[in-house]
């Protein structure tokens, strides 16, 4: 098994219902360490960066209006296979589909109020952490 790193964030639609707790607790008990975490609000310019892999799509507004909407909680999280393992514990995009158990699936409203966003490539987290944090905020 590989330890790795991987970035997720607890979206504004579950800042605003109180799942912050909730959502943070079930990656601590699954045995992921937090290497950094911080509560902010995305900007426009900031949100577009991080999307940029959407441009042109039908949802790309949307997302943006969405993600600058409210605050965000940004973590890292480091643990054996965390990319993929994350992956599973979050479930699939549409949190109507999602599977029972999974957070999406136990608390997603629809495909883009799906609560949590994490990294799908070892990859895509080294960019999504570099974006939101700081060498400095990131403990070792």
């Amino acid at each position: 098994m590989t330890v790795e790193r991987t970035y997720v964030m607890i979206k504004p639609d579950a800042v605003s219902r109180g799942l912050v707790g909730e959502i943070i607790s079930r990656f601590e008990r699954k045995g992921f360490k937090i290497k950094a975490l911080k509560m902010f609000k995305f900007t426009r310019e900031l949100a577009e960066e991080f999307y940029a892999e959407h441009k042109g799509k039908h949802f790309f507004n949307d997302l943006i209006e969405f993600i600058t909407s409210g605050p965000v909680v940004a973590m890292v999280l480091e643990g054996e296979n965390a990319v993929e393992t994350v992956r599973i514990m979050i479930g699939i995009t549409d949190g109507r589909r999602a599977s029972p158990g999974s957070i999406r699936g136990d608390y997603a409203l629809d495909i883009t109020k799906n609560v949590v966003h994490a990294s799908d490539s070892l990859k895509t987290a080294e960019r999504e952490i570099n974006l939101i944090f700081k060498p400095n905020e990131i403990v070792d």
